[in-house]
């Protein structure tokens, strides 16, 4: 995987000013395991043993999903809201390798 100097796609955050919290589900339509996070995660196997994310709960905040473990790869843009299957953030897979939460820093 190499580096280019362009952009695909630019979007913007309203600020948010409160808690962070979703909850991950191991299939879709928020079935089987589940879990729920406040902080960040670099790496999805080493911390829950699956990898494959199939629905999530966004309650506060807003998160970012990466394909890879440490924060590489595709990235998935998540707002509060439900997310029934991968494809509702925009995947075409249910791996996700790493996800966290997305500060505003100015």
């Amino acid at each position: 995987m190499g580096f280019n100097d362009s952009i695909r796609s630019c979007r913007f955050l309203s600020n948010h000013h409160g808690q962070y919290k979703m909850r991950i589900y191991e299939r879709g339509d928020f079935q089987g395991q589940m879990m729920e996070f406040f902080d960040d995660c670099p790496n999805t196997y080493d911390r829950f043993r699956f990898q494959d994310i199939h629905s999530c709960n966004v309650f506060d905040g807003h998160w970012m999903f990466y394909e890879e473990p440490n924060y590489r790869g595709r990235q998935y843009y998540l707002r509060s809201g439900e997310y029934r299957r991968y494809n509702d953030w925009g995947a075409s897979s249910a791996r996700i390798g790493s996800f966290r939460r997305v500060h505003h820093k100015f």
